[in-house]
């Protein structure tokens, strides 16, 4: 029964989203020939009746895991969806307009006195423009956006960088996400990108997957080419957990967790759970600390244990955190641990929308995460939020191309 409601209370919404969505298409088609009315007109009902139909077989499949075909699919769809309410904003203000000037006889610039004002088909021109605008931007984020890599390079410079460590270079990826990929190629290319940089180290900073394990497999041979003098290095984030499926018992989300672990073993990579490894060059060393998962926000669990981490790395003199979410910065590190001089992050992803210029940067996601794109300092300490590599939900991006970050470490 619940279903059933869900379904006709969605059908009634897609229905009156429409109608009044059409009042705009039919004024603005009335010069073309009824040949051409009759087939804009089919056009748009058939849509609306193909999104119906959409919504239904989700509805009755829920549950079913989602596939990278239906993601595009069910994407496309709310794009149409969200653009027509783009639309109505606009018909909603004219029609706010249109009403006063009905009901006050006496309105500024009223000539229509005692009738109904009437649509203007230059405003219902300038509606369906406007929503044309995030139709096309959406749209071309999934075409294009989500595998246009983008190679950032940060020059980061640090007094008590030990001096064998000058020119250190390394690269940073985060948020693969590789249960929203649906072949290779985009995956070996940005491998092609990385190993193209040369670097000392790679920093993974978390969510390999989106939900289960299984997701990385069919590209461990692609991921495990990647390359790097001192080798590759990784933590978990929010998402490799399992922590949003719905299990048969805690055996099997312990089972997955640990496949997920082996598989970074498999590619060749050093998986860091709440511990540390010396880098050494002519005698003189640095550390990468490497911690679970630790969210200052409600609902991310605190898994990270920071304080094992850092135990033994006291007494040298350059330490680099690799930590999935940048809340971890301000709840936890650059109170109690200042001796951290750089903390590597994720998570955010940019929200994979916004805007994203030398002078101004804006993001949905900056009013959830204080720190959510880039470079931030307080006081000595650095941090670095990447805005990932892959992509989640929505499989594309706007503004925020997807990331390789490379540092280069001088002392100063």
């Amino acid at each position: 029964m619940q279903k059933l409601t869900t379904i006709f209370l969605a059908g009634l919404l897609i229905f009156l989203v429409d109608l009044y969505v059409f009042q705009a298409v039919r004024l603005v088609m009335q010069e073309l020939p009824g040949t051409g009315q009759a087939a804009i007109t089919g056009l748009f009902w058939g849509w609306s009746a193909f999104t119906f139909i959409t919504l239904v077989l989700a509805l009755l499949s829920r549950g079913t895991p989602p596939t990278p075909f239906r993601t595009y699919w069910a994407t496309v769809l709310f794009i149409v969806f969200a653009s027509k309410l783009v639309v109505i904003l606009f018909l909603f203000l004219e029609d706010t307009l249109r009403l006063m000037l009905w009901l006050i006889p006496d309105f500024p610039g009223d000539s229509t006195a005692g009738t109904t004002p009437l649509r203007s088909p230059t405003w219902s021109k300038v509606a369906l423009l406007a929503g044309a605008i995030p139709f096309t931007a959406f749209i071309y984020g999934m075409a294009f956006g989500a595998f246009h890599y983008k190679i950032k390079h940060i020059l980061l410079t640090f007094p008590n960088l030990p001096p064998a460590f000058q020119g250190f270079k390394m690269v940073q990826i985060s948020d693969l996400h590789t249960g929203s990929f649906s072949t290779r190629k985009p995956l070996e290319k940005a491998v092609k990108l990385i190993n193209a940089q040369q670097a000392d180290v790679v920093f993974f900073t978390g969510d390999l997957v989106n939900n289960v394990a299984t997701e990385v497999e069919p590209y461990i041979p692609v991921l495990g080419q990647l390359r790097a003098k001192e080798g590759v290095f990784s933590v978990l984030g929010n998402h490799d957990y399992g922590d949003y499926v719905r299990w048969p018992n805690r055996l099997a989300k312990i089972e997955n967790l640990e496949r997920l672990k082996h598989t970074h073993a498999r590619m060749g990579w050093r998986l860091l759970i709440n511990e540390h490894v010396k880098l050494e060059r002519n005698g003189e060393k640095i550390g990468i600390l490497g911690v679970e998962n630790w969210g200052n926000r409600a609902g991310f669990p605190k898994y990270g244990k920071l304080y094992k981490a850092h135990q033994g790395t006291e007494e040298l003199p350059f330490k680099v955190l690799l930590s999935h979410d940048p809340s971890h910065w301000d709840g936890e590190v650059n109170t109690k641990f200042p001796d951290v001089d750089l903390m590597l992050s994720g998570h955010t992803h940019g929200m994979q929308f916004g805007f994203n210029f030398k002078f101004f940067r804006w993001s949905p996601v900056q009013y959830v995460y204080k720190q959510w794109s880039g470079l931030y300092r307080k006081g000595s300490q650095y941090l670095y939020v990447n805005v990932g590599l892959g992509f989640l939900g929505y499989p594309g991006r706007v503004g925020f191309r997807p990331e390789i970050t490379v540092f280069e470490l001088r002392h100063n």
